[in-house]
This record gives C-alpha cells, sequence and structure tokens, in this order.
C-alpha cells in the first residue's frame, strides 16, 4: 500500500516537473521574443502546476523550486521591461487578471518586487498589498509556499532603517508589520496542517509539518535583522505578538519550535531585559511540548553572555534572573504534571550551570536549586530512569567543576540528600567524581566534620552493596576504586593532634562498614597515614615535657591497635601482622617501649593462632626479625623475651631450608652495629652453629632423595654471615670456624652424590673472590682476611 503510494507520487511529481518544464519553454520563447501576453500566459500555465494537492511536502519542495527558478528569470525580464519604459504599475495591475488566484499571487509577487525596487510607489503600500492579497490562498501547503516566496522576494526591500526604500523611523514600523503578519499567517496555516486528515495518520502529519517548519522561522529570522528592532520595540512590540501567535496556536510542534527560534535569532541583552515576559508565556504551553529543552537553551545562552564579559553581569542582578528563572521552572513543572523525572533534573542542572556562570559566589542559590530538586524527588526512592541518574550526576558533578575544592561543595546542606537518589552503581560513579576531583585538586581534608560529610557522600566506594556481597564486583574496577579510597585517606592531615586523631577515629568508623573485599584496602593507608604523622608529632614534641610529649601519640597507637583488630574478621592475619609490626617499629621511634612491646605481643599472638600456611610462616617470621633488630627502644629483659620467641618460631618452621634461613638470621638480633648494648658474639655463634646444624640435617634428607646442591647452598649463605660478622669484629668469629666451613662446602661441592648447581657454584665463586678483595686491600682488613685459605674448586 505505501509502495504503490509512494510510486504514485513519483509519477505525479513527474507530470508535475513535465507540464512545468513545457510551459517554461513557450514561456521563454515569448520573453526571448518580447511578447508580454505570452510571457504572462505561460508563466501562469507553468505556476498552475503549483495547484496540485496531491504531493507530500517534500515532494511539493522540489516542485516549488524549480518554479521559483524560473520566477527568477522572470522578474529579471520584468526589470528590463520596466527599464525600457514598459509603466511597471500597468504592470502589476495587467497580471492580476490571471485566472487562477495561486498563479496571479505568484505573478503578483514577482511584480511587486520589481515595483518596490523602481520606487513608483511605497514599499510599505505595495507589502502592505502583496501580504493582504495574500490570504486568499487558504490551503497550508500552497499558502505555505506561496508566503515563503513573499518572504523570499520581499527581504532586501524592507523600508528599514538606512534602507533606500524610504527608510527612517516610522516606515520602518511597517516593515516590523509586513513580516509579523506574514509570519502570524504563515504559523496558522503550518497549524491547520495538523487537523487536516484522519487520525490515524498523525505521525505522518507530524513529521510533514517538521520539514516545512524553517518556512515559517525565516520570518523570525527576517525580523532580527531589521534595524529598527531596538530593545524598547523588541519589548513593547515584537515580542508580545510573537509570542501571543505561539501561545495561542496551542500546537505542540509549533510552540517547542518557534520558542526555540526565539531565543536563536535574537540578541543575548533582549532576552535579558524580557525576560519575565519570555518565561511567563512558557507554563501556558501544551503539556506535551519540550519546554525543558527550550528553557535550558535559553539558559545556555545567558550563560555564555555573562561568561562573555564580566561588565554585564549587572544587568543580571538588576533583572533578578536567577529569581526569575527559577520561579519559571517551578511554574513549568507544576503545570506539566506529566513531565518526566530526568527532564525536572534537567531543568535544574541547566539552572545550575547558569548560576554558576553568573552567580559563583552565592552558594544559597546553588544549594536551593538542589533543594528543590530534592523536594521534587521526594518520595520516589532509588531512580531508575537513566536519564535522569545522568541528570543528577551532571547536577552534582557542576559544583565540583565550577569551585574544584570539596570544602566549598561539603557547605551544600541539599548535596548528600540529592546523592540519596542515586541507585548503588551511579553512587559509585559520582563517589568516585567526588575522590578524583579532590585527588586532582590536591586538597587537603582537615577537620572531623569534613571527613564525616565527605565518607558520608562517598559510601558507595567504602560499604559493601547487594552487587558486592554477590560477587559481581568486575576486579580491575574495584582495585581501581579502592587505590582511589587508599590515595584519598593519605589527603587527611591536620597539624593539631586532637583535630587528626578525632578524623583518623571518623574514617575508622566509616570503613568499618566496608566488609571483608574493603578493609584489607582501606585500613593499611589509614594506619600508614596515621604513623606518619605520629613520627611528625614526635619530631615536633621532643623538647616538651616527657608527660605531654608522650600522652598524644599513646592515644593514636590505641587507636591503630583498634583498627587493626578490624581485620579479625576478614580474615587477613598475614596483613594484620605486618601493620602490628609498623605500629611497634612507629613507637620505638616514638621512645615508646610498653606500646612497642604490646604491639609485638599482638603480632606473636597472630603467629601463633592464625597464621598456618608454612610459606606465611616463612615471610611473617622474616619480618618480624627485621623489625626487631631495628628496635632500639627495649630493655634486656623485654628483648629477651621477643628474641627467645623469635628463634623459637625460626627453629620450628615446617622445611629444614626455612628453618637455616631463619635462624641464621636471627643472628643480628645479637649483633646491631649503633647499639652498644645488643653485642654478644657468643649467641650469634650460637645462632650460627645452630643454623649450620639444621643444613647438615637437610643435607642428610636431600642426600638421600635427589643430590645435596641445596644443602650446598645454605652452606655458602651460613659462610657468608660467618664472614660478615667476622668482618665487623665479632671475636667468636675466627679464622679457623670460617676456614673449616669453606674446606666443608668444597669437599661437598666436589663430591659425586652432589648434583651440579649452577647458583651455587656462582655464589660460591664470587664469595672467594670477595675474601681474595679483602685480602688485597692491605692494612688491618687485609692481614686480619690473610690467614683464610681457599681455592678455585674445578669439578
Amino acid at each position: 500500500m505505501i509502495r504503490n503510494g509512494v510510486e504514485d507520487e513519483e509519477k505525479w511529481l513527474a507530470a508535475g516537473i513535465a507540464g512545468l518544464q513545457q510551459n517554461a519553454f513557450y514561456m521563454h520563447r515569448a520573453l526571448d521574443s518580447n511578447n508580454l501576453k505570452d510571457a504572462l500566459k505561460y508563466s501562469a500555465q507553468m505556476l498552475s502546476e503549483l495547484r496540485t494537492s496531491k504531493l507530500s511536502p517534500h515532494k511539493y519542495y522540489e516542485l516549488y523550486m524549480r518554479a521559483f527558478d524560473e520566477l527568477r528569470k522572470l522578474e529579471i525580464f520584468f526589470k528590463e521591461e520596466s527599464k525600457r519604459g514598459c509603466s511597471i504599475v500597468d504592470l502589476y495591475e495587467l497580471v492580476q487578471h490571471a485566472g487562477n488566484i495561486l498563479p496571479r499571487l505568484y505573478l503578483l509577487c514577482t511584480v511587486g518586487s520589481v515595483y518596490i525596487k523602481s520606487k513608483e510607489a511605497p514599499a510599505k503600500d505595495i507589502l502592505k498589498d502583496l501580504v493582504e492579497m495574500c490570504r486568499s490562498i487558504q490551503h497550508p501547503l500552497r499558502g505555505l509556499f506561496l508566503r515563503s516566496y513573499l518572504s523570499q522576494v520581499s527581504r532586501d526591500k524592507l523600508p528599514d532603517i538606512g534602507s533606500e526604500y524610504e527608510g527612517d523611523a516610522d516606515t520602518a514600523m511597517d516593515a516590523v508589520e509586513f513580516v509579523l503578519q506574514n509570519f502570524t499567517e504563515m504559523n496558522k496555516l503550518w497549524v491547520r496542517m495538523q487537523h487536516q486528515g484522519p487520525a490515524r495518520e498523525k505521525e505522518k502529519r507530524e513529521k510533514e509539518r517538521s520539514e516545512l517548519r524553517d518556512l515559517v522561522g525565516k520570518n523570525l529570522h527576517v525580523l532580527s535583522q531589521i534595524e529598527a528592532i531596538d530593545l524598547d520595540l523588541y519589548k513593547d512590540m515584537v515580542l508580545p505578538r510573537v509570542l501571543e501567535q505561539v501561545v495561542n496556536c496551542k500546537d505542540e510542534i509549533a510552540q517547542g519550535y518557534l520558542m526555540d527560534c526565539i531565543i536563536q535569532v535574537f540578541p543575548d541583552e533582549y532576552h535579558l531585559q524580557t525576560l519575565e515576559t519570555l518565561l511567563d508565556a512558557c507554563p501556558q504551553f501544551q503539556p506535551s511540548v519540550d519546554i525543558k529543552t527550550v528553557l535550558a537553551r535559553l539558559m545556555e545562552r545567558l550563560s555564555n553572555y555573562a561568561a562573555l564579559s564580566a561588565e554585564v553581569l549587572p544587568e543580571f542582578f538588576q533583572v533578578e534572573a536567577f529569581t526569575k528563572l527559577n520561579n519559571a521552572i517551578g511554574k513549568v513543572i507544576e503545570a506539566q504534571e506529566d513531565m518526566p523525572i530526568a527532564g525536572v533534573v534537567t531543568l535544574y542542572a541547566s539552572l545550575l550551570t547558569f548560576t554558576l556562570h553568573v552567580h559563583p559566589d552565592r552558594l544559597d542559590y546553588v544549594d536551593q536549586i538542589l533543594g528543590a530538586c530534592v523536594q521534587k524527588l521526594s518520595g520516589k526512592g532509588k531512580l531508575k530512569d537513566n536519564k535522569a541518574t545522568k541528570q543528577i550526576v551532571a547536577l552534582l558533578s557542576a559544583p565540583l567543576g565550577k569551585y574544584k575544592d570539596i570544602d566549598t561543595v561539603l557547605k551544600l546542606s541539599n548535596y548528600p540528600h540529592l546523592m540519596e537518589y542515586l541507585d548503588d552503581a551511579t553512587s559509585k560513579v559520582m563517589a568516585n567524581v567526588l575522590v578524583q576531583n579532590i585527588l586532582k585538586n590536591k586538597t587537603c581534608i582537615s577537620t572531623a566534620e569534613k571527613v564525616e560529610a565527605l565518607f558520608e557522600l562517598m559510601k558507595a566506594l567504602i560499604r559493601d552493596l547487594d552487587e558486592d556481597v554477590n560477587d559481581e564486583l568486575d576486579v580491575d574496577d574495584f582495585k581501581e576504586e579502592q587505590n582511589s579510597v587508599a590515595r584519598l585517606i593519605q589527603m587527611l592531615h591536620n597539624d593539631d593532634p586532637e583535630e587528626m586523631l578525632k578524623m583518623i577515629c571518623a574514617v575508622h568508623k566509616h570503613i568499618l562498614t566496608g566488609g571483608p573485599k574493603r578493609l584489607p584496602c582501606t585500613i593499611p593507608p589509614l594506619i600508614l597515614n596515621s604513623l606518619k604523622f605520629v613520627r611528625r608529632l614526635h619530631s615536633h614534641d621532643e623538647n616538651a615535657p616527657e608527660d605531654e610529649a608522650s600522652a598524644m601519640p599513646e592515644k593514636f597507637f590505641q587507636i591503630l591497635n583498634q583498627i587493626i583488630e578490624a581485620l579479625s574478621i576478614v580474615p587477613v592475619p598475614e596483613l594484620a601482622l605486618k601493620l602490628y609490626l609498623e605500629c611497634a617499629e612507629a613507637a620505638n621511634d616514638s621512645d615508646l617501649e610498653p606500646v612497642a612491646y604490646e604491639f609485638f605481643t599482638q603480632a606473636y599472638m597472630l603467629y601463633e593462632e592464625e597464621i598456618s600456611d608454612s610459606k606465611a610462616q616463612v615471610t611473617a617470621i622474616h619480618l618480624i626479625i627485621g623489625t626487631l633488630q631495628r628496635m632500639h627502644i627495649f630493655g634486656v629483659e623485654n628483648r629477651d623475651t621477643l628474641t627467645h620467641k623469635a628463634t623459637g618460631y625460626s627453629a620450628k618452621l615446617l622445611k629444614k631450608p626455612d628453618q637455616c634461613r631463619a635462624v641464621y638470621a636471627c643472628s643480628h638480633l645479637f649483633w646491631v652495629d649503633d647499639q652498644d648494648n645488643i653485642k654478644d658474639g657468643e649467641r650469634v655463634l650460637l645462632c650460627l652453629k645452630r643454623a649450620l646444624r639444621i643444613a647438615n640435617a637437610a643435607q642428610q634428607m636431600s642426600t638421600a632423595t635427589r643430590g645435596s646442591s641445596g644443602s650446598v647452598l645454605l652452606f655458602i649463605e651460613i659462610l657468608n654471615k660467618y664472614l660478615y660478622f667476622f668482618e665487623k669484629g665479632v671475636s667468636q668469629i675466627n679464622v679457623a670456624s670460617i676456614q673449616s666451613l669453606i674446606e666443608l662446602i668444597t669437599t661437598e661441592m666436589q663430591s659425586e652424590n652432589t648434583t651440579a648447581d649452577p647458583a651455587a657454584d656462582t655464589y660460591f665463586a664470587s664469595t672467594l673472590r670477595y675474601i681474595q678483595f679483602q685480602k688485597d686491600k692491605g692494612g688491618a682488613v687485609g692481614e686480619k682476611f690473610e690467614p683464610i685459605r681457599h681455592q678455585v674448586i674445578i669439578k
């Protein structure tokens, strides 16, 4: 059915073009022979093709353009005829005798254009005559194109100020009146099209009308080009007349399009000074009009106008632009009860953009907009409309982009209330926007109150949500989110210890809601940032009385102990142990022995009760040994207790090689260079001998299985420990013990039972080169190493 209709329309168009071209041919022949009578006859017949009612607007436009081209040629002929003495007045009368009204009016407009140019009659009279006579065509499609032709041929001949066609202040009013009248009639014809035809073709008619809208809109463009229209004339006459037509037509398509035209074609200054008039019209439009887009464009233009120069800002204040726009939006939303939530939020987002341009210092205006949006969303719960949520994100992001300062945003009381309407996924997006803004601008969060407000806004990033429990998290996204949160926690700082302690407690309260997936990501940065502050606090308080200097750090350590305990719900004992040791070392730097001892005790309890994996035990015991070695605060009794436990743990590791390495690492606990009270050569030697016995046991086990290369490597590592302490001056480590160990390694490496191990060979060769290097130094060092005998191993 549709296919046949399209084919029929193509045939009708082809027939119309053929008839038009045939008559145009005869018209040209008459023009060439200066036969005016035949030229008018054939031109009227040519224009009769435009009387068809069978074509759609798109096809009719094709036919019209061909006729338009021919009319331009006819107009040139009329101009030449008037130059040759033909009376243009007589010609104007002559064309009115054409048989059909439509061709007659096209010819009348064509001659009228020449008539005005000849200046034999006032332009205003001819224009008035033409615009009145065009009323004879009430067929919407034909009438629109006829009046469009009238507008086209007359636009450069309007009696405007400065124009050659009788331009002065009085006659310029006739030009304005002419364009307004033509616009009014065209709009009526355009709207009438909507009501012609069956209801089932409504969608088709709307599409056709949309194709014709530029014909109507061009009148407003012409109007905006008239020099005579100053602000007063625009305010008193032009805008009221145009808006009257827009409101009274009661047509959805016309109202939306024409309002957009008004906003686009007239100057920003005019819009600002007539804002109330313009806005008062909006609530009167049809409910289906997309008024949010119209107002958004108006506010966008005004925002850009304000951004051009600070000199125009007083105008905005004078006309109370914000108040008028805010009131208008409220009225529009109230008038259009069915407006979608996305539309409501879009309106407020546009108003916020305007406000941030014009009144950036008025936080009360910004908060008022957010509050109005919250009020409209009241009772709707979490929004599920993607468009609405995107607009809320845009609304909430705008102040961040403008102020680049989270402190300013946190002053907006309605900001968190608006975030409550976002679903979990979008809350995460918005929270991430907040965090990235802080990180990008390196904003320091300096009070507990700000921490509370900020972390409440960020709760989607730090609390377990339903989707997290269901294991639907994207691993990469989750890591990136938690890295951002960790970096944010590092931005917390205040020089006042009391306030800093409150901030840490506030963060602790919030991150405890994070659940087992988030706690391992959020607790470490909080601990490390706190320890950084405690160390800085200690360095500042070195000259303070002892009681005052230690009281505040102890409070910090009490809180940190509680924070680490939270990891027990995950559980991640290895991480908790590492954090306990970090705290112990910080307590050591703050000269707090009881606190440091308590953290070590907690670490040991974790090791004994929670860490059962052999690899985790090896890592943990080396962390314990390394941290304990760096401690200087402990007295003899406490240090002996902790050292004894560490060596005991080392000897109980599952695998012999791990035991050996942990035990010889413990030797460093009994000899620390910069601490004279920790230099016990006997116990160093005891650790090394114990490690050697364990290595021998490992050798016997490996020989029975796959060869003893692994044990040889252990012997070489122990040899290096002997050399280290020998060089440090531990008297119990002598040349004989080193020589004995070298010989043992040499024998083992030459044994047929030993599997070749390039790593062990290289390590031993490097060790022997080091001994030779020390000998070659000469002096006291050379003399010390000289008695050690060694040889290159060839296997």
